[in-house]
């Protein structure tokens, strides 16, 4: 992303706000100055088709268009009373996606409220998963994001298999509070190939998706050049997570319960799961 196009993105999540319930909303007239529409009547008309969008799509449109009165200053400390929309992310959605195709701000924001609303989207989809499930997911995550960290580490220096055991043994000592992957491995009461991060619950797997990806984008954001520079880096990442989780006051990722079952027998599970109902449905047909 170009630094005038993160800029544009920083001018939508600048404008957000938040309630008391943690819901988020956008007031209708800061989104129409980001987006470049010094007309207010003009913006309505894109409001309106929004609304209708939105009726058409099958939802509630009050639930993403609040209309609300503020009051806002009209000069000489006078101010008077308005009509205003509290919007949802949805309805920004909606908004940029009938806006005009011709400025190049509503092309930057039809992309960061298309990728916010599928993020909001895949987030609640997680939610309701089960445990199981949701070590699944996360495990998958973060086999691709540790392949990314493999090629940061190895273009800081990190060559050798011993140099990268050593790199990795850095971040789990600094999110452990200095236990070693030996260490976790004995803990956990594992067999000598048990892999550790197979037998992760879904919050510790999290923390450690955390430590992997923010590893990575440090490494390359700071240029790291050196094996002993990229060392300090794992471990640094991983010391700030840990004290994240202390000031949280949540549950250490050592302290918490190890899972009965491993990744790898979950996996076979759900194939075999999915196959036996392929089966029943060929049967039922």
């Amino acid at each position: 992303m170009s630094k005038l196009n993160a800029e544009e993105y920083k001018s939508f999540e600048g404008i957000k706000h938040i309630r008391e319930n943690a819901t988020e909303f956008w007031y209708a007239r800061e989104l129409a100055k980001v987006l470049d529409y010094t007309e207010w009547r003009n913006f309505l008309k894109v409001i309106d088709r929004a609304i209708l969008a939105c009726k058409n799509s099958g939802f509630a449109v009050s639930d993403h268009f609040v209309e609300v009165n503020k009051m806002i200053e009209i000069g000489k400390g006078g101010k008077r009373k308005t009509t205003e929309y509290e919007l949802t992310r949805y309805a920004c959605y909606l908004i940029v996606q009938n806006g005009d195709p011709r400025k190049e701000i509503i092309a930057l924001g039809q992309t960061y409220f298309a990728i916010q609303t599928r993020r909001q989207e895949v987030q609640d989809a997680f939610n309701q998963l089960d445990e199981n499930n949701k070590r699944l997911v996360v495990r998958g995550n973060i086999k691709q994001w540790n392949q990314l960290l493999v090629e940061a580490a190895h273009n800081a220096g990190v060559i050798t298999d011993e140099e990268f055991a050593i790199f990795q043994n850095a971040g789990y000592t600094g999110l452990y509070g200095g236990m070693t992957v030996i260490d976790i491995h004995t803990r956990k009461g594992l067999k000598k190939n048990d892999k550790i991060l197979d037998y992760m619950g879904s919050t510790e797997l999290i923390a450690n998706l955390f430590r992997i990806s923010q590893t990575e984008e440090k490494l390359k954001r700071d240029e790291v050049s050196t094996v002993e520079a990229a060392n300090n880096t794992h471990y640094e990442v991983g010391e700030k997570i840990r004290k994240a989780i202390i000031e949280m006051g949540a549950t250490l990722p050592e302290d918490l319960p190890v899972p009965e079952k491993s990744i790898q027998i979950i996996e076979r599970e759900e194939i075999r799961e999915l196959r036996d109902s392929k089966k029943k449905l060929m049967l039922d047909e």
